[in-house]
């Protein structure tokens, strides 16, 4: 792979890759960073050996308001700062969602998870053997949550610790959890499954994000969410992650 150079719009047509263009009507949402009145930034990153510079690109777009397409263990995912009311509310454009979406806070590590969540001793073990990986869970969010990103009668929030270099290595240059969503698109063909190419979301979401990092294919499942906010363990979507050991 080549280093964190942009890619212009133009060189899409030079690799051969033209897709309908499904989500059109997006139209850019101005911010303070302006990212948006310009096409998505493209950003090549190694999958095993994340470059610094492109790293450290994504996330000066994700502290400047912007919003970006990033790679997980499961599939891609949107993500923003934590306190970027308005790249929630571009998310729930891009998603058409309502109020009672759980958002998912992408944490590096358990000592960071267990800033934003409410974590009993039963709990803690359960999401402690299947984390880091493939799972989202949903649980009482602590005071250090807006309350917009909470469930508006349960108070809850999804969490999860991905398994994969490169989401881990935002989440460390960052050094807060992102505020974050499994990217499908509601306008394809198959609205259930996420796209799985970096330039496939570059064509389709130009001018509704402001970068996508892309480090190679992901995945067409995305993760399994748990909600443990009640006496027993609900899950509430089976995906990567195997639900048996919740069951």
């Amino acid at each position: 792979m080549s280093s964190s150079a942009g890619v212009t719009a133009s060189s899409w047509g030079r690799r051969g890759f033209r897709l309908p263009t499904t989500l059109g009507d997006f139209r850019p949402a101005p911010h303070s960073g302006g990212y948006a009145a310009r096409v998505a930034r493209y950003i090549d990153v190694h999958p095993d050996n994340p470059q610094r510079r492109a790293i450290a690109q994504a996330v000066g777009i994700v502290r400047d308001g912007g919003l970006i397409v990033y790679p997980t263990d499961s599939v891609f995912a949107l993500g923003c700062q934590l306190g970027n009311k308005e790249g929630l509310d571009r998310i729930r454009q891009i998603r058409r969602l309502d109020d009672r979406h759980h958002f998912t806070l992408v944490c590096s590590d358990f000592a960071q998870l267990g800033q934003f969540v409410q974590v009993g001793n039963s709990v803690f073990r359960a999401v402690k053997a299947a984390t880091p990986g493939p799972y989202t869970f949903i649980l009482p969010a602590t005071k250090e949550v807006p309350r917009r990103l909470m469930h508006p009668k349960k108070r809850t929030v999804g969490v999860r610790i991905p398994d994969h270099l490169v989401a881990q290595a935002l989440l460390a240059e960052l050094g807060e959890p992102l505020l974050s969503s499994t990217l499908l698109l509601p306008d394809s063909p198959e609205p259930d499954v996420p796209p799985t190419q970096g330039w496939e979301i570059k064509e389709r979401l130009d001018h509704a994000v402001d970068a996508v990092l892309d480090s190679g294919e992901c995945g067409t499942e995305p993760t399994t969410v748990v909600d443990l906010s009640g006496p027993e363990p609900e899950i509430v979507r089976k995906g990567a992650g195997d639900p048996s050991r919740f069951e």
